[in-house]
């Protein structure tokens, strides 16, 4: 009788961690299972059936996801241009445009809906003006060191797909 119980309970434990080891990485039961800093891999635009590179195809991103439920997220294109008068607030249209649109910054909290995969960032404020107060409400996956989220209206138009991976 107890040897039968042991090799039950042995036997659940190898089934359990198994099929833990198989979905767990994938399945982020919390804000603290996506915590850490992560360096940004690609942001691929689709707009309209054309994809395109957000910021460029060597884009650089930094994005910060603590244990206690804040964010602090930014994008930028590699190649922004320096202004002529070394003074950011005396930048020309040209130089402010071409800002503008090689990046994006916002910060925090955020949240996990486990229910639907998804991964929602309330935004506090915004480079984009029009995102600050907004809940953003993105699908997720989370495999090993590989976040990626899709947001379904980006700041650019279209739909983004946004990988991420754990830095180091």
């Amino acid at each position: 009788m107890y040897r039968a119980r042991t090799l039950a309970t042995t036997m659940f434990a190898a089934v359990y961690f198994a099929i833990a080891s198989l979905i767990g990485p994938s399945f982020a039961q919390s804000a603290k299972d996506l915590a850490g800093s992560y360096t940004l891999v690609s942001a691929v635009m689709d707009l309209n059936g054309k994809q395109s590179d957000t910021y460029g195809p060597k884009a650089k991103g930094a994005l910060t996801l603590d244990a206690n439920g804040r964010f602090v997220m930014v994008f930028m294109r590699d190649s922004l241009p320096k202004f002529a008068s070394k003074n950011r607030m005396t930048g020309t249209a040209e130089e402010n445009q071409a800002i503008v649109h090689g990046s994006f910054a916002s910060f925090g909290t955020y949240s996990i809906s486990e229910a639907d995969k998804t991964i929602i960032f309330h935004i506090e404020n915004a480079t984009f003006p029009n995102f600050n107060g907004d809940e953003k409400k993105n699908s997720f996956t989370l495999s090993g060191d590989e976040l990626k989220y899709i947001v379904p209206a980006a700041s650019g138009g279209g739909i983004a797909t946004v990988t991420w991976k754990r830095a180091k």
